[in-house]
């Protein structure tokens, strides 16, 4: 059965594949898996038909016959899970890797998100200026940490899983911050994903829904 996620009808990020729905296109493609995609307005994001599968009107959803999953680390779990190529077989390596998954979004991203609304909102307050560096000495204790911990290894546990897709995914949202900067390390890792064949079918499917609407698709 072919699963059907939901993405923006028209992304706030402009086709750069920070939205939501990025990683778990990105999942799909490392399993090999066809998707279909229904795309919703911020309107009808709000609405109830869509809060019945994502009850705090966001994206993405995930649905799969009578299955339907909301947020996008429960939804790459599932992929994960079910079929092979984002976990690791054996037991202890598999549970490392969902720890890893954990990681990224529980300990790393929250630090990187603070900063990242930070910029795009608080931009004009009073206070940001003074605000900003204690936002960047918080990410970077987060990034010395993930550098120190990686080594110089290709990836954070072996081989690449779902717990590297989730980390590469939260790392890209630093974009042009310079944060990654001091660790060429994390740099180089987070260019490794975006290398991968299933990251760049990804992106480009994201990218080309943002295309459809600049052309007035």
């Amino acid at each position: 059965m072919i699963p059907t996620i939901t993405a923006f009808a028209r992304s706030p990020d402009r086709g750069r594949g920070m939205a939501r729905d990025m990683p778990v296109r990105w999942a799909l493609e490392e399993v090999g898996q066809p998707y279909d995609v229904r795309l919703v307005s911020f309107e009808e994001m709000k609405e109830s038909a869509h809060r019945a599968l994502q009850p705090f009107g966001q994206i993405p959803t995930y649905e799969e016959g009578d299955l339907v999953l909301f947020e996008t680390g429960a939804i790459v779990m599932h992929i994960a899970q079910g079929r092979a190529g984002l976990l690791p077989r054996y037991a202890a390596a598999r549970a490392r890797a969902i720890a890893w998954m954990f990681a990224a979004q529980s300990t790393m991203e929250p630090p990187i998100l603070a900063r990242e609304v930070a910029v795009l909102v608080e931009r004009d307050r009073s206070w940001f200026e003074a605000r900003l560096p204690l936002l960047d000495e918080r990410v970077d204790a987060r990034l010395g940490d993930l550098s120190r911990r990686l080594g110089d290894a290709d990836w954070l546990d072996s081989a690449f899983s779902a717990g590297d897709l989730l980390m590469v995914t939260v790392l890209r949202r630093l974009g042009t911050s310079g944060l990654l900067d001091r660790y060429p390390n994390l740099t180089a890792y987070v260019a490794r994903g975006q290398a991968r064949p299933a990251f760049q079918r990804a992106f480009a499917a994201q990218l080309a829904v943002f295309t459809s609407q600049a052309a007035g698709g």
